[in-house]
């Protein structure tokens, strides 16, 4: 009877042993591939977050980030403008390689559908993906009739969900596209876009500017959509139209139910913020919210929207094996076609902190945007100074839940995993900057190209933004002159030479 005894113990024993070895495996299966999370906001600046130095608005759900991962303080978007930097993010690419620009509300998909992409290699090793929000990367083949399916789109370049703003909030069509399909259009009211020509007898910002909330300049003077005219021309689909007030509510709950249906398996979530790009129409949960009118609102609106999605991955138990990345599209602009108050309003606050130039421009508020890592058990909480792109994510991403990448893929992304983790790692040396020019860091070092005259957007003079464009060299020295205000190019021919040589061997790539 002893024996017995002696021999289910040890059976128990043995059974419970293995059990425990099969939980520790399953719990390092999944801290090998964490969910991912990337919030990317449209048009925030270097300053417009609380815990980098923000006046007259608080963001106590990003400073949650902040305080407790990693806040970056040489970080940038690929790009100064939206469209490029959403597709350099998406496939470790420079955007100039497949002539990236800001898209036409109608314009196809800009990514072929045969190139591998962030998402898709996340796909590849076992993760369920999703691009929620705004973006403005084209969408069908260029003759897109938005009354039937809408392909190809985000699901045919490796998302299995994507809930979206078409292109963004100021093109037409205005309305929501799930998937392969826009939401709630009713047949008998089939929606029509244009972008040539008005729809005859449809009101315009042009023709009827007494429907306006705010007035809007000439491109922003078409289709009228709740209150607020847009670029492009647009008639029917009344049932379908967006109402932007909404836009926090909707997408998080969109991204919420991604998540909690997605909560057994590794998940990359793509959260694309409309906010706070224009125009700038706040829910009136937000109105007032801070001290600078529309645009602060729209800011302290981000900072809920955030706040919800990341109490969804803590009511789930899922923060401790969620990488989250918060970050822009680019640099700040105050009026960006619409007179909404943002210049008015703006008291001290600086969007771009201590740079200069912002959206468009190829000073260094055009891409050096907030960026904060947060992990918490994982990543420990501190300030990293490395020189970090957007771009590599791609590749750091790949290293990170050890997934080999496509060859000739991603060639411009560059693995800087460990400054992703770890606040004490250094990143890039070297990088790429896009405007309209194109412009390289090289440590404190900042060159810009030079741009012939004809070559100039003349239109940026209207943002009131410092374009940077000048058709002589431009090099700035970072760790003196952190406002780029004194161009040493003169005086230093040769080291002019070797940057403008490190930007022809990069687009050499290409070709």
């Amino acid at each position: 009877m002893k024996n017995n005894l002696l021999i289910i113990s040890f059976l128990l024993v043995v059974v419970s042993c293995n059990n425990k070895k099969k939980e520790a495996d399953v719990t390092k299966t999944v801290s090998q591939k964490p969910n991912i999370v990337i919030f990317y906001v449209d048009d925030l600046g270097y300053g417009d977050l609380s815990s980098y130095g923000a006046l007259g608005v608080t963001t106590p759900n990003v400073d949650k980030l902040a305080n407790n991962g990693i806040k970056y303080t040489d970080a940038h978007s690929s790009a100064a403008t939206c469209t490029p930097s959403r597709y350099s993010l998406l496939t470790g690419e420079y955007a100039f390689r497949n002539d990236a620009a800001i898209l036409p509300g109608d314009a196809p998909l800009l990514i072929n559908p045969a190139k591998s992409t962030l998402p898709s290699m996340l796909k590849k090793a076992g993760y369920k993906t999703a691009v929620v929000g705004k973006w403005h990367l084209g969408l069908g083949d260029g003759n897109t009739d938005w009354n039937k399916e809408i392909k190809p789109g985000p699901l045919e370049i490796g998302f299995d969900y994507s809930f979206l703003l078409p292109a963004t909030g100021d093109r037409v069509p205005t309305v929501y596209v799930e998937n392969h399909k826009a939401l709630n259009l009713d047949p008998n009211d089939p929606i029509k876009i244009s972008y040539q020509k008005p729809f005859k007898g449809v009101p315009t910002g042009i023709t009827n500017p007494e429907l306006l909330r705010y007035p809007a300049d000439k491109q922003h003077s078409e289709a009228i959509v709740n209150g607020i005219s847009r670029i492009g021309n647009q008639t029917g689909g009344t049932s379908a139209l967006w109402k932007d007030e909404n836009f926090p509510f909707v997408f998080s709950e969109k991204a919420n139910q991604f998540i909690e249906n997605n909560k057994e398996n590794p998940f990359f979530l793509f959260f694309s913020f409309h906010d706070i790009h224009v125009p700038r129409l706040p829910n009136e949960k937000f109105q007032g919210a801070s001290s600078m009118g529309l645009r602060g609102d729209a800011i302290a609106q981000m900072d809920w929207t955030t706040g919800q999605i990341i109490n969804k991955l803590e009511e789930l138990g899922l923060d401790k094996n969620t990488l989250v990345i918060f970050t822009s599209d680019n640099g700040p602009v105050l009026n960006d076609g619409y007179e909404d108050g943002a210049e008015e309003n703006l008291g001290d606050h600086k969007p771009a902190g201590p740079f200069r130039g912002g959206k468009y421009s190829a000073f260094e508020a055009g891409t050096r945007v907030p960026m904060i890592t947060y992990w918490p058990g994982t990543i420990k909480k501190g300030e990293s100074n490395a020189l970090i792109s957007q771009i590599d994510y791609y590749a750091s991403f790949s290293s990170l839940v050890s997934q080999k990448m496509d060859t000739n893929t991603a060639i411009d992304s560059k693995n800087v995993k460990d400054a992703l983790l770890n606040s004490g790692s250094e990143a890039r040396e070297m990088m790429l900057e896009e405007s309209f020019t194109l412009s390289i860091r090289n440590k404190n070092y900042k060159y810009i190209a030079p741009i012939s005259d004809k070559d100039f957007p003349k239109w940026i003079v209207n943002k009131k933004v410092e374009g940077g464009f000048s058709e002589k060299p431009q090099l700035y020295d970072l760790s003196k002159d952190l406002g780029e205000q004194t161009n040493i190019a003169s005086k230093n021919e040769a080291l002019v030479t070797k940057m403008q040589a490190q930007i022809d061997s990069i687009v050499a790539l290409s070709k």
